[in-house]
């Protein structure tokens, strides 16, 4: 059971990552119009 429950945790943690990373795709989508695949580089 506890091994359940860790895989739920991972997998709710990893789908909030990649949630706000597709968050972020769409404000900057919205901002300019283009997709910006480099919006993590400095």
């Amino acid at each position: 059971m506890t091994t359940f429950l860790q895989l739920a945790v991972s997998g709710v943690a990893l789908g909030s990552i990649y949630g706000l990373i597709a968050l972020g795709f769409l404000v900057i989508y919205h901002a300019t119009g283009l997709v910006n695949f480099a919006q993590g580089s400095c």
